[in-house]
């Protein structure tokens, strides 16, 4: 491996010269930039990170702590987002998954600050309350899909209330009065918002709440879905619109309204939550859902770690982004 004299004798420079290169000084002129650049694209140099960290105190790394996220469609957009916000400002990320095991989720954070992370990202793949990881205040550290009760710590979770709304309102404007909601599970935080925001709607737009047309489902999968849209369906009169919670109920809902001989959305109109592409988008028709920003909060996330690291101290913002409308055939 070539050595930094090796690339300052190949430049005709001091070997302190081609350290200012490597660390970007703007005090070296441009011809000599490019003439060190050249020597070690030559001659193959990579400087010793070890060595620069020590003498800089920086690591230039990040963790990335998920509960069983990294095993969830909706992983691959929420760490894209945090790696490429490290990456445009030259940061690498080290992801760990804790599959949702707390001692495994404190060893990891333990693991990361040895490693002398410079901040950490926690992420879970449900949107949750949570308690933070012992160890996690001694870095800079942000919450993504997440938040503590105390807003201790920065966190950026999805604005799911507001997105309730818009889902429910999309399916007013489309001239639906008789609007069901399937939702979640008993309280889980997506499903307590994704409620607050359709009651919000329907008032807001001087509908009754009627009580016989929000069903609750035990795990949010599609055979829930196919069933509480059944019963849905016996109601007289039955709804004219289902709000689904995600696309996994709608999946289900799908079933039930066409074993009645029904059309969508020609007869009822169907919106989900979440946009699962797999899902979503492979549905007769394409399903019109809520997405989730998942790539936008994993880049928010980083991006508030790094303007702590700039600035000296970090802030315990609570950002809640939207979930946009996905237009599609279903409404």
């Amino acid at each position: 491996m070539a050595t930094i004299k090796q690339v300052a004798d190949a430049a005709h420079v001091s070997f302190k010269t081609v350290s200012r290169v490597i660390n970007d000084d703007p005090n070296v002129s441009a011809t000599t930039r490019a003439r060190v650049i050249d020597a070690i694209n030559t001659l193959g140099y990579r400087p010793n990170l070890i060595a620069r960290n020590m003498r800089t105190r920086r690591s230039h790394l990040l963790g990335f702590v998920a509960d069983e996220i990294a095993t969830t469609p909706f992983a691959v957009n929420l760490i894209k987002g945090a790696q490429d916000a490290a990456w445009k400002r030259g940061f690498m990320l080290m992801i760990v998954s804790c599959d949702n095991d707390a001692a495994r989720a404190e060893g990891a954070v333990e693991t990361l600050l040895e490693r002398k992370v410079e901040g950490v990202v926690y992420a879970t793949m449900r949107h949750e309350v949570i308690v933070p990881p012992p160890h996690i205040d001694e870095a800079p550290s942000v919450f993504a899909n997440c938040r503590a009760e105390d807003g201790s710590v920065a966190s950026v979770t999805p604005n799911e209330e507001r997105g309730g709304f818009e889902a429910t309102e999309t399916l007013i404007h489309r001239g639906r009065q008789r609007i069901a909601l399937i939702n979640l599970e008993p309280g889980a935080t997506a499903a307590q918002a994704r409620l607050a925001g359709y009651l919000r709607a329907l008032t807001t737009h001087g509908l009754p709440i009627d009580e016989r047309r929000i069903r609750n489902t035990d795990d949010g999968q599609p055979d829930d879905g196919f069933r509480r849209m059944d019963e849905l369906l016996d109601l007289t009169p039955p709804p004219d619109a289902v709000f689904c919670a995600n696309d996994r109920i709608a999946m289900g809902a799908y079933d039930a309204i066409k074993a009645r001989g029904l059309r969508i959305p020609q007869d009822i109109s169907v919106i989900g939550f979440d946009n699962q592409e797999v899902i979503a988008a492979y549905l007769r028709p394409a399903l019109t859902t809520m997405a989730l920003p998942h790539y936008e909060m994993g880049y928010w996330a980083v991006e508030h770690l790094l303007r702590a690291l700039d600035n000296g101290a970090i802030s315990p913002e609570q950002v809640m982004l939207p979930c946009p409308l996905v237009r599609r055939a279903s409404i």
